[in-house]
Formats: structure tokens, sequence, C-alpha cells
């Protein structure tokens, strides 16, 4: 992973890398990597985010398609 210091703007950099790691799910991965998870607490881990990474994708096609009203804000 590459970030470009412009002006000698470090902390623009820094912003633009951080932006990058939080992305990738670099923090993510180091927050899950703290301890030892067991493996079938692992797979239960995985399926769970799965299911609601499917449900998020059904929520989202059926408001494009117009089945379910957007949330408001």
């Amino acid at each position: 992973m590459q970030v470009v210091v412009r002006d000698n703007n470090v902390d623009q950099a820094l912003r633009a890398l951080k932006k990058k790691l939080q992305r990738e799910g670099v923090f993510r991965e180091m927050k899950l990597r703290n301890y030892y998870e067991k493996p079938s607490e692992k797979k239960a881990r995985q399926k769970a985010e799965a299911v609601r990474r499917a449900r998020k994708l059904a929520r989202k096609k059926a408001q494009r398609e117009g089945l379910v009203a957007a949330p408001t804000r």
C-alpha cells in the first residue's frame, strides 16, 4: 500500500493511509487476531457475517426495485 505525501503535508497523507487501511479491513483483522478464536466460533461468526451481507444486499435490491421504502434520515 502506498500513500503520496504532497507539499510535506504528513497529516493529510496519514488520513489517506488510515482511510485505505479501513477500506481494506486491516483494523478489523488486527482486532480479530488480538485473541485466539476457536474454529467453531470463527465458523459461526463468518456464517453470521455472510447472512448479514446477504440480507443487506437483498434489502438494497428491494429498495432499488421499489418493493420496500428507503429508510428516512
